[in-house]
């Protein structure tokens, strides 16, 4: 059977991490597909497609490449439950599984009917830096019918949220720094240029 990873993120701007991620994930699946996302409990400061038009700089910045992880905007949903069933109407014969950051799991019981989520997909947790996977949050997730499993991953220790407070310019790969410049998408541009060499 066909296996396919679903990892939809706010990518607000995508980082190095999210690379990382999608790198293993095409090492682990048949096919990775991703999107950009509203995630309902955040507030974000750049519209959709330039969020999107970062994650697919992010894909293409992959070396070497890898020809199985495909940008799906149409997947994009600010509810999981709606991304699950695209997905499931796209691909039926495939297992698909929705991959998680760390820092999901405890608000997950919340998500928007999440029983009929927990029906369609599997879930792949990736652990991140200053979130502990607590097992009593796991056992309640496979407690509404999840099934549960966490990725073999050492994510670096970067954010997008530094990018966006601090213009860590460390967080993000070049070409995705220089679109936002380009297209001038955050307060913390400002900053971070100051930083770069004079030529």
């Amino acid at each position: 059977m066909t296996s396919i990873a679903l990892f939809g993120t706010s990518a607000d701007p995508p980082t190095a991490g999210h690379q990382k991620i999608l790198c293993w994930l095409s090492y682990h699946y048949d096919w990775v597909m991703v999107w950009a996302s509203d995630n309902p409990f955040k507030t974000h400061q750049t519209p959709l497609e330039h969020r999107a038009a970062m994650l697919r700089l992010l894909i293409e910045d992959i070396d070497p490449p890898r020809h199985n992880i495909q940008l799906r905007t149409e997947l994009s949903n600010p509810r999981a439950l709606m991304t699950a069933q695209t997905a499931h109407e796209y691909w039926s014969e495939a297992e698909l599984t929705l991959v998680i950051g760390a820092d999901l799991v405890e608000q997950l019981p919340r998500w928007y009917r999440v029983e009929e989520l927990m029906q369609l997909v599997q879930l792949l947790v990736v652990p991140r830096p200053g979130y502990v996977l607590r097992q009593e949050n796991l056992e309640r997730l496979r407690q509404m019918g999840a099934t549960v499993s966490i990725a073999d991953l050492t994510v670096p220790d970067v954010s997008s949220t530094a990018y966006r407070e601090e213009g860590d310019s460390d967080v993000i790969i070049p070409p995705i720094e220089a679109y936002i410049h380009r297209e001038q998408l955050y307060e913390c541009q400002d900053v971070s240029r100051e930083k770069l060499p004079a030529h």
